[in-house]
């Protein structure tokens, strides 16, 4: 790594940080070391670092707040990218333009206050816009393939280019970046609607009242771990499994919401990956059902 830091400040590329945990950088609190950790000042910064990386064959991996990944307790022998300086904002009437290290929900609650209806569902979401375009983020019948007019992207030959609503593919919890990991979402256009803003406000609220009463925020955790299946409820199948308040180590699926894993103990990494494929297989076994997995594992053998 050494070569690589040398790099990074002969090119002025931003701050660095070498041998994390990755525990102070995903929202479950778990998670090994990584080697080198990056904040590109800018677009161009982040495209030199990459052909730095990438000509000395260096694993890395782009990551956003942290909040929908299971790194494992190993060591990552790579460099991690984190996109916070990207994080210019433009509103234009209903059009926002943002950059990809912006705080979703901070958005969300902005143009909320504003009278821009459409990010609503987003308010409870603790994610970065990047991941959350990559992820097709949603709640409440809502997602960010609704709002997304087009993104500009790093493509896997250091170019940006511009990809609209129709090129990225969304579905449920799905879009183009996830299988195509090698183009990296640098900023998003997104298209709201005017609407009252009390209205707004109260439709927010109610909904946060509803997720404390419903979902374990006092705990570290992931969100959902699991997609709903077709007209069902993940939820629903693992109740009914047996498996709320069942635990692992120091992982727990919460007594509150049977669809989060909560890390209530000290968990590992370990802990939260075997918990959560107990669940799938359990569901399996007694409802015939093969729950996907939302969130993503990374650094695992």
């Amino acid at each position: 790594m050494k070569k690589i830091i040398n790099e990074i400040k002969r090119y002025k590329i931003g701050d660095y940080f070498e041998n994390v945990s990755m525990s102070k950088y995903t929202s479950y609190r778990i998670g090994g070391i990584v080697k080198l950790m990056v904040y590109p000042n800018s677009v161009n910064k982040l495209i030199k670092l990459l052909e730095i990386l990438k000509e000395s064959k260096i694993n890395h991996k782009v990551l956003g707040n942290g909040s929908n990944v299971i790194f494992s307790d190993n060591v990552y022998d790579g460099a991690i990218i984190k996109l916070d300086a990207l994080n210019h904002l433009k509103i234009d009437d209903t059009v926002v333009n943002v950059g990809a290290g912006y705080s979703l929900m901070k958005l969300a609650y902005k143009v909320s206050r504003m009278g821009l209806s459409g990010l609503e569902f987003a308010t409870g979401i603790p994610g970065s816009v990047g991941g959350a375009v990559y992820m097709n983020a949603g709640a409440y019948k809502s997602d960010m393939g609704y709002i997304t007019s087009s993104i500009k992207v790093i493509t896997p030959t250091l170019e940006v280019k511009e990809l609209y609503n129709s090129d990225l593919d969304f579905h449920y919890r799905d879009s183009f970046l996830q299988h195509n990991p090698g183009c990296i979402c640098i900023e998003a256009n997104l298209v709201l609607k005017n609407a009252n803003i009390k209205d707004i406000m109260t439709l927010i609220e109610d909904r946060k009242q509803k997720r404390l009463l419903t979902q374990p925020l006092e705990y570290p955790s992931a969100g959902s771990v699991f997609r709903n299946p077709a007209n069902d409820f993940a939820g629903r199948l693992i109740e009914e499994a047996g498996l709320k308040g069942y635990s692992m180590g120091g992982a727990l699926v919460s007594p509150k919401h049977a669809n989060f894993i909560i890390n209530y103990d000290r968990a590992t990494a370990n802990d939260v990956r075997n918990l959560i494929l107990h669940v799938q297989e359990e569901v399996r076994k007694q409802h015939g059902v093969d729950l996907l997995i939302e969130q993503e594992f990374v650094n695992w053998e």
